[in-house]
């Protein structure tokens, strides 16, 4: 592609007066040396980066001057260098015809495309086989440019060579594709040109199409296949640059088009899409650009810390309900959705061609017979517009398309994807309150054929915003956060997509009880919209749960809801964080946990609706996310809060549960109730109560093992709740808690719960649930028994927990780039019997050790703790009693409490910074 206009192009290097610096350099030396040589040239190429930078500065959105510049520069150097080598170093005055050098910048170098750290491709090209003189020649430009602190990709072949390789190697044919004359021999330069189009291009063009798309298809898979993670990689991600450079490769090995301008006048692009292209690929490499210069080097992945960098370089400010860095970030996801378009418009035209040059034979015209519905026209598995004005004579269609697209099972044309992100802005305010408009897109949403993929159509032909103008306002919105791995839209079209995948019985392994309850929803619409809904007023600033509610009431009537199911929409958008806040925040064997929980839900349809809401939710927040712990957590909260709702008052006494909870145990154990007989009076009633039977069972083996041993630890691999269950058994002391948590971070676990339990007899019974910083258990013998001496030592005091958890560098490490204000809160109303104490702050992994040492310190004794872990956030939850087990309820004493916890807090950011 033609370089843009450079100004003043000696401010960035004047070639002369280096080649005179240099030339008088030479002569003034008595033998040859290199060393000012490289000095000269390294002090022209800084002089040059800087003026780059300056002007980036200046211009901060001009990617593509800044990247021709820095192309510029180096053009220049390697031009100065080839000269200077030939002329100095390895002068020859009569050349033969085997000694000729052509040098050829290619890949990115060669498109005239560079961003500050990007690779200098250069090939050499000779007649023949190489002579030593070029052989010279290369070697000495070579550790000219790697003396200059270059990353140089080069080669170095014949001519036939070139035409040998470049034929069995995609890549290097590829390269040869964008390369351009550098420098050196001008007519060995035509010759390897003119060969390359004859001999290596003419007749593969419909092979390299389908290599390239297949290339670029495992890149994405590689990549994440979203165009919407939120740490998206510039060049080579979903939508990114190298996404812009397939369509400039295909064209250009199709039409032979020079500049991507070209690809207008060859049919694979409208004038708009090109201006569309070029709007996209000056953004990206703008962002690219400034990535390198922050980083000092080939940066490509916009991570957390360089987004917000990168914004305020590009001046973006912020705005009401939204930061600047999301405001960069959602012109970077819309810029990467229109290369999407650009793209599926691209390829159809392309495909159209092919299959005019093709022969048809009959098979292929009855398959691709047209079929006509409702005006639309299906052929080859594609839904297409008769003709160019049909979404303009009703906008309606523009739905419709893709309420039959998913009806009927076949994709949506590009050209009438085309046409449809042409004509979006028809759909006004009368269209919008159509109430056949709406239909169709009510039917296209609760569809029972998955409706994620003509969604997602419609969202990327902006059709989606413009019918529900809410949603559009969500559009390449994301959530600066580790957390959420996806913007606002795609997580929601993701959840949508989840929530049919249940719905078909497709997903009945991971989520069992959302599959059995789907069936029994008596408002089945009502639980599409919600899902659709539930994150639609983020970024508006506020509660997002309340104001999605307000917004709920005012788009179901308009969407054809009756008032039952608006007013259930509405709960639910509101309420659709209760449910995991309550299961993975709350300790679940508190009766008063439950109480809470069903006095919000109150009916039986709105927790089924509730729980799936939550699983779908938490499934499309990105991989990794859901577990099977959260699954067991959320299971146990709605059988306790269905056995509340059916049952209410009447629900089994705690005499009654405990009796019930020693009989299963006993059925476990198989030992006649010996076990359960000879420990059961020393535990305490709530004992039996929080923990499971199996747990219950585990812990008596234990105890029984344990004899008058002073300590006994167990580890397990525990697949109900996806992690490893940690058992500490030792005379109960103050701090023990602590030091068994500090242990076990050391030992590389994460304690996502832990319940604290003392017998009547002085015993501590510590059960913990640990899992790995990716969320795994630990299952391998060597990892137990590390857990194992990692407690021993650390309750025989032979280790010092809180310098070595300082030490311990962060699972999160780009955790710094996000502003996390810690907070504790109080609740003594959430429990009967226990101050509830809630610690949001950065997560660390001297976290929870200093927190509960900060508890003991503060003479509170640890009933159980709850970790959860949002992203770069963790918070931590524990029900807590003073020394006398009764709740803290002076004013002064949580004070003093929130002060000790909030100063562990700054102590474990000090230590990590």
């Amino acid at each position: 592609m033609p370089a843009p206009r450079i100004p003043n192009q000696r401010a960035i290097i004047d070639r002369r007066r280096v080649v005179a610096k240099l030339d008088a350099l030479v002569e003034d030396m008595d033998s040859f040396d290199r060393k000012p040589i490289v000095k000269l040239l390294r002090g022209a190429l800084d002089t040059g980066r800087a003026e780059i930078a300056d002007r980036l500065v200046e211009e901060p959105a001009a990617g593509h001057k800044a990247a021709a510049a820095q192309s510029f520069l180096i053009d220049q150097l390697v031009r100065i260098i080839h000269d200077h080598v030939i002329t100095h170093v390895y002068p020859l005055a009569n050349r033969s015809s085997g000694e000729r050098l052509a040098i050829l910048a290619v890949g990115g170098y060669g498109r005239g495309e560079m961003a500050p750290q990007s690779d200098v491709d250069i090939g050499f090209i000779t007649p023949m086989k190489n002579t030593a003189w070029c052989e010279q020649v290369a070697e000495a430009m070579l550790y000219y440019l790697w003396d200059l602190g270059l990353k140089v990709g080069h080669s170095s072949r014949t001519l036939d060579d070139m035409v040998r390789m470049a034929k069995q190697d995609l890549t290097i044919r590829t390269a040869l594709l964008e390369a351009r004359f550098l420098w050196g021999d001008q007519d060995l330069y035509d010759e390897a040109r003119d060969r390359f189009w004859k001999e290596v291009v003419k007749g593969t063009e419909r092979q390299f199409v389908a290599d390239k798309l297949e290339e670029r298809d495992a890149r994405h898979k590689r990549m994440g296949d979203s165009r919407y993670v939120v740490e998206p990689n510039v060049k080579e991600g979903k939508g990114g640059l190298r996404d812009l450079h397939t369509l400039y490769w295909i064209g250009k090995y199709i039409h032979r088009v020079q500049s991507a301008s070209e690809l207008v006048g060859a049919g694979l692009l409208s004038q708009s899409e090109y201006r569309a292209f070029r709007r996209a690929e000056n953004f990206f490499l703008a962002v690219r650009c400034h990535m390198h210069m922050i980083t000092g080097r080939e940066e490509d992945r916009l991570t957390f810390d360089l987004q917000r960098e990168v914004s305020e370089r590009m001046n973006f400010v912020d705005r009401p309900g939204k930061s600047a860095v999301e405001r960069f970030m959602r012109f970077y996801f819309l810029q990467a959705k229109r290369v999407g378009s650009l793209t599926g418009v691209f390829l159809a035209q392309l495909d159209e061609q092919f299959a005019k040059r093709a022969s048809r034979n009959l098979i292929s015209r009855l398959r691709d017979r047209k079929r006509t519905i409702k005006g639309f026209e299906i052929s080859g598995g594609r839904i297409n517009i008769p003709n160019d004005t049909f979404f303009q004579k009703d906008p309606k269609r523009m739905v419709e398309i893709f309420t039959l697209a998913n009806h009927e099972g076949v994709e949506v044309h590009p050209e009438a994807m085309r046409a449809a992100d042409r004509d979006a802005v028809l759909i006004d305010r009368t269209v919008r309150n159509d109430a056949k408009a709406n239909a169709l897109f009510l039917d296209l949403l609760a569809s029972h054929d998955n409706p994620e993929l003509a969604l997602r159509w419609m969202n990327e032909a902006g059709v989606f915003g413009r019918i529900m103008p809410e949603f559009g306002r969500v559009v390449a919105q994301m959530q600066f956060d580790m957390y959420h791995h996806y913007t606002v839209d795609e997580h929601t079209i993701r959840a949508i997509g989840t929530l049919a995948r249940i719905e078909s019985g497709e997903m009945n392994d991971t989520h069992p009880l959302s599959t059995e309850l789907l069936p029994k929803l008596k408002h089945r619409r009502a639980l599409y919209v919600a899902t659709l809904m539930h994150d639609i007023a983020k970024g508006r600033g506020g509660n997002h749960s309340v104001l999605g509610a307000e917004l709920a009431e005012k788009v179901c009537p308009r969407l054809g809801l009756d008032e039952t199911e608006t007013e259930l929409v509405a709960w639910l958008v509101r309420h659709h964080l209760l449910m995991s806040a309550t299961a993975f925040k709350r300790d679940l064997a508190d009766h008063k946990t439950i109480i809470d929980f069903v006095e919000v839900v109150q009916s039986m349809e709105r927790l089924r609706q509730l729980l799936i809401l939550t699983v779908v939710d938490i499934g499309a927040v990105g991989p990794g996310t859901w577990n099977s712990w959260k699954g067991q957590l959320l299971t146990d909260l709605y059988y306790a809060a269905e056995e509340r709702i059916r049952l209410g008052h009447k629900v089994h006494g705690r005499d009654k549960r405990i009796e019930i909870k020693k009989q299963l145990v006993t059925d476990i154990l198989e030992d006649g109730g010996a076990l359960v007989e000879k420990f059961g009076k020393t535990m305490q009633p709530s004992y039996w109560i929080a923990e499971a039977e199996d747990v219950i069972a585990s812990n008596l083996r234990q105890m029984d093992a344990m004899g008058k041993q002073p300590l006994s630890i167990d580890t397990q691999y525990y697949a109900a709740r996806g992690a490893t269950l940690v058992t500490a058994m030792a005379a109960d002391h103050p701090g023990l808690f602590s030091r068994i948590c500090g242990a076990i971070h050391l030992a590389g676990g994460n304690i996502i719960d832990a319940r604290i339990h003392t017998t009547r007899n002085g015993l501590a019974v510590d059960n913990f649930l640990v899992q790995d910083p990716l969320g795994r258990p630990f299952m391998e013998e060597g990892q137990m028994q590390r857990l194992v001496k990692g407690i021993e030592d650390a309750l025989a005091n032979k280790v010092k927990l809180v310098p070595q958890l300082a030490a311990r560098p962060t699972a999160r490490t780009r955790a710094h780039a996000f502003d996390v204000r810690p907070r504790v809160n109080f609740d003594n109303e959430a429990s009967n019997k226990f101050t509830v104490v809630e610690v949001n702050a950065r997560d660390r992994p001297a976290l929870l050790n200093r927190l509960s040492r900060a508890l003991f310190e503060a003479k509170t004794i640890v009933n159980s703790a709850h970790i959860t872990h949002y992203g770069e956030r963790a918070a931590d939850t524990f029900y807590v009693t003073d020394l006398l087990g009764d709740k803290i309820a002076s004013e002064s004493r949580l004070k003093t409490l929130e002060k000790k916890l909030l100063e562990a807090v700054e102590a474990t950011e000090e230590a990590a910074s």
